[in-house]
């Protein structure tokens, strides 16, 4: 990465980790993805239940491998193959209970909140309430000025991307799939269905959000 970009995004995210603690949740900054891998690794305990969500910036790290190898930790993947439908669901429900939840998070504002676009809701669900604690892997390129701008980023690149991502494995038959573009659609096999944006946490440190220099998922 270019040096003046990266350290841009590193004065910028020290401003963000410190509007996350007005917000009474932990922030951090990883410069390259390797050494965010070792820091979320870190971040978890032994023992411990880890819920695997759906997140392409955690993926993008091969972090899944590494969480499931370490001593220790149970990871519940929904994502096993072979698994029933059925069998997925229940894991979701599970990760409610689960000690920690790794994901990430569609956008962050420069103030700290987080935005995010589910489709069956089980990320945000877990992300508001139920395990004890939450890692969220953003990278950079998810900071945003406001949350106008958090709406418009995930409409414009994170909900497209996805739907793109899925089409096949779910037979997603939206608009944005062939265009590349979010109509709002009302489609049968919409995914983009639940809005929430976190404001701050009664837990302090409960959220611990890894800003990572480089860019990472949409």
């Amino acid at each position: 990465m270019d040096k003046n970009l990266l350290a841009q995004r590193e004065k910028l995210a020290a401003h963000v980790i410190k509007q996350l603690g007005r917000r009474k949740m932990a922030g951090s900054f990883a410069p390259t993805a390797q050494e965010a891998r070792a820091e979320v690794l870190g971040l978890i305990p032994s023992p411990a239940s880890v819920i695997r969500c759906g997140s392409e910036s955690v993926g993008g790290l091969g972090l899944w491998a590494n969480i499931a190898a370490k001593p220790g930790v149970t990871l519940l993947d929904p994502y096993t193959p072979g698994l029933t439908p059925a069998e997925g669901l229940d894991i979701r429900r599970r990760g409610m209970l689960a000690d920690v939840m790794v994901a990430s998070s569609n956008a962050l504002t420069i103030d700290g909140r987080l935005v995010n676009l589910d489709g069956t809701g089980n990320r945000v669900a877990a992300m508001l309430f139920g395990p004890t604690k939450v890692i969220l892997v953003v990278g950079m390129n998810k900071v945003v000025a406001d949350v106008e701008a958090a709406y418009a980023r995930i409409r414009t690149i994170a909900a497209p991307a996805n739907n793109q991502r899925l089409a096949a494995t779910y037979g997603l038959k939206n608009p944005c799939i062939e265009d590349g573009r979010c109509h709002q659609c009302m489609s049968e096999t919409k995914i983009c269905n639940l809005w929430t944006i976190i404001e701050g946490q009664s837990v302090k440190d409960r959220i611990h959000v890894v800003l990572v220099g480089e860019d990472l998922g949409f």
